[in-house]
């Protein structure tokens, strides 16, 4: 499926608002498995909105678009998607009903110009839209699809995740798994996994993120344990590779794959940090359980490795992790009862990133010193 994203207001072009609504859409086609090809912004003006819908429904499957559902003079959508299929809108009388009872409800009654929200063509059915006046429209014509939602983030947000995303995969099974890495960036592991980023059945992806290079497997196909079973067989395949660098998928994070380890084992964690300033902490806290598995943590900003292990200790966990101070680089530490300390140096070029660098590269040091032999 091709899809096209089309972002319709004059305020977007003057920069007066970030459309925030397109990189959110971008996200939720791309875990869908579906191809975005192009994204388009277009002002307020029937004439060029009509030609960008016009283009956007010849040479795409799936056209999104967002805002332009107003009650205003200047909310073109629907006569722009109506006039590029060459169909004439009417007045809904159930769509009309429930808008005047919206507005009832609320103590006053319609005004006349909000009468447009009510609009349909016959390709279109509407898009319920609670949070809000403006329905969506759901047009079908031909071998293509346009979908119009408000501009309003969480009204767009609700109706795609409710009303459209849950029918673009009708008579098909999607599936998808994320695995997570870091130690090596994405370039290398696009080198690494070479011919397997070029599969269709199943499609591979590499994303640059946060907390490393994520690698996403999704497939699509008439049952549920086929899909799967080629996820897997390329789960194994990609970890025959650069297993080593994995250290998640889907929904895990750091924080709760240490403190799964943690809890396995029945030990306590204690962390002393300086050069991160509490942001290993903070990651840790963040993680639902902690209080089970984490002793505590100090920071200590300016100090060394030995008196940041001596608090750690004072901590009197079974495992402890020190992020000393450093300009330039820092020697993070991790001992646990089982095995010898480990040790990793972590450069940087400033400060933001050296916490940043230093926080991540500590957790995943905490995982391997669990998890590892």
């Amino acid at each position: 499926m091709r899809a096209e994203l089309l972002s319709i207001g004059t305020e977007l072009l003057l920069g007066q608002i970030v459309d925030t609504n397109s990189a959110y859409l971008a996200g939720r086609l791309a875990n869908q498995g579906i191809d975005l090809l192009y994204m388009s912004t277009v002002g307020d003006n029937l004439a060029r909105a009509t030609e960008t819908v016009r283009r956007a429904a010849e040479r795409s499957d799936l056209v999104v678009c967002t805002g332009g559902l107003g009650p205003t003079e200047d909310d073109l959508t629907r006569e722009a998607i109506a006039a590029a299929l060459g169909e004439t809108p009417a007045v809904d009388p159930v769509l009309e009903a429930a808008l005047e009872a919206w507005f009832a409800g609320r103590g006053g009654p319609m005004p006349d110009r909000n009468r447009k929200q009510a609009w349909l063509i016959p390709s279109a059915r509407a898009l319920p839209n609670p949070l809000g006046t403006a329905p969506g429209w759901d047009v079908r014509r031909g071998s293509a699809r346009i979908i119009a939602m408000p501009g309003v983030p969480r009204e767009m947000t609700r109706m795609w995740e409710v009303e459209v995303e849950p029918t673009l995969g009708e008579g098909s099974v999607l599936r998808s798994r994320t695995l997570k890495l870091l130690g090596i960036g994405e370039s290398s592991v696009e080198e690494a996994l070479d011919e397997l980023v070029r599969s269709t059945a199943p499609t591979v992806a590499t994303y640059a993120k946060n907390d490393g290079v994520h690698v996403r497997i999704t497939d699509k196909g008439a049952d549920a344990p086929s899909v799967m079973r080629r996820i897997e067989r390329m789960d194994r395949t990609i970890r025959e590779r650069i297993g080593q660098h994995v250290w998640g998928a889907d929904d895990d994070t750091l924080g709760s794959v240490v403190g799964r380890a943690l809890t396995d084992r029945g030990w306590r964690l204690a962390i002393a940090e300086a050069v991160t300033g509490g942001e290993i902490a903070r990651a840790l806290t963040e993680t639902e359980g902690s209080a089970a598995w984490l002793a505590g943590a100090v920071v200590l900003p300016g100090a060394d490795d030995r008196s940041l292990e001596t608090w750690a200790t004072q901590l009197g966990a079974d495992v402890i992790c020190i992020a000393p101070s450093g300009a330039a680089e820092t020697s993070l530490l991790v001992r646990t009862p089982e095995r010898d300390a480990r040790r990793l140096t972590v450069r940087y070029r400033s400060a933001s990133e050296g916490r940043r660098r230093a926080t991540l590269a500590a957790l995943d040091l905490i995982r391997r010193a669990l998890v590892e032999p």
